[in-house]
């Protein structure tokens, strides 16, 4: 019998932040529901523990323990394809929807019934996604606009202020969150990410290209180009903690993203924009150098720091 939602978690290396993740979601799903919901995480060769304590403390869980890390694209689909999306014989009755939730978030109360409901009324809604906050309770952006030059250039080189917050650099005004009701976006932030069945039948899943950062824009794009629509729900509260794993690999996650993001370029973009984003992303480069260095004599970064860093940008220009 098909469950009504499965709620996927990838962790690698957040032993007590997946726990509180875990913590919260049961104590929403037991208060407010869907009743029939069932919990995986996919713990990507974690070396802290991690499986050992989810086993103890949250048996009902679905636990998949990788050898390796499969990343949070690779971590997402290991599970769906256990349960049954991309099998094309003798599959198992699949969920009616899927929730991708990050390992550091904290579920607010109600805000996984929000979603769900939300979900399965909006007209052609193929997603959803929560409306998000920092760990002290203040704003964050949880859905952004296609990511275009612009947020290139806002991103990586001297601009005025006043376009961090603009719809140049990708973001929703915050009275369109403030106001309350549900509205279109072009994509969620992948920490809350709640998909139809239907949606994952006939886009796929996660390209395994992007191991990190940006493979929710790209599924994102492959959904609305089927005809789906994507909905912010402010009503779902969900508080995310951001960046807890990558953070521990800082040079590295630089390569990733910047990885991710000339894949994107690469993927779905004209020549002529991918032709610009190289040259202002190996702009942006040179001026991160440029900050490393004097983030170092402020004494600010040690000598490995520094040079870290530096052969991570010196990476990212030659892509």
């Amino acid at each position: 019998m098909a469950v009504d939602l499965a709620v996927i978690i990838v962790s690698w290396n957040t032993r007590d932040l997946t726990l509180d993740a875990l913590r919260t979601l049961y104590a929403d799903l037991d208060m407010h529901g869907p009743a029939d919901t069932e919990a995986w995480v996919v713990d990507n060769a974690s070396s802290d523990g991690s499986a050992d304590a989810i086993r103890a403390q949250f048996p009902r869980v679905k636990l998949v323990i990788s050898a390796d890390n499969l990343g949070f694209a690779g971590g997402n689909n290991h599970a769906l394809r256990l349960m049954g999306f991309g099998e094309t014989d003798s599959q198992p009755p699949l969920p009616k929807a899927v929730y991708l939730l990050n390992s550091d978030t904290l579920t607010q109360p109600g805000a996984t019934r929000v979603l769900y409901d939300g979900l399965f009324s909006l007209p052609r809604a193929g997603v959803v996604g929560a409306q998000l906050a920092y760990g002290d309770g203040s704003f964050q952006h949880g859905a952004f606009r296609f990511p275009g030059i612009s947020q290139l250039i806002i991103d990586l080189l001297p601009t005025p202020g006043r376009f961090y917050e603009s719809a140049l650099n990708g973001r929703y005004p915050r009275r369109a969150f403030a106001q309350g009701d549900p509205f279109p976006v072009d994509h969620t932030l992948g920490a809350t990410m709640m998909l139809r069945c239907e949606v994952i039948q006939q886009t796929g899943m996660f390209d395994e290209r992007y191991f990190m950062y940006c493979e929710e824009i790209d599924w994102s794009m492959r959904i609305r180009a089927a005809g789906w629509e994507i909905y912010t729900i402010p009503q779902a509260r969900v508080t995310h903690l951001a960046g807890q794993s990558t953070g521990q690999i800082r040079p590295q996650s630089v390569i990733n993203l910047w990885q991710s993001r000339m894949l994107l370029f690469k993927t779905h973009y004209s020549p002529l924009k991918l032709w610009l984003a190289r040259r202002i992303v190996r702009l942006g480069m040179h001026r991160q150098i440029r900050l490393a260095q004097r983030a170092f004599e402020a004494d600010e970064l040690s000598s490995e720091e520094r040079d870290a860093l530096i052969a991570a940008y010196r990476t990212v220009q030659k892509l």
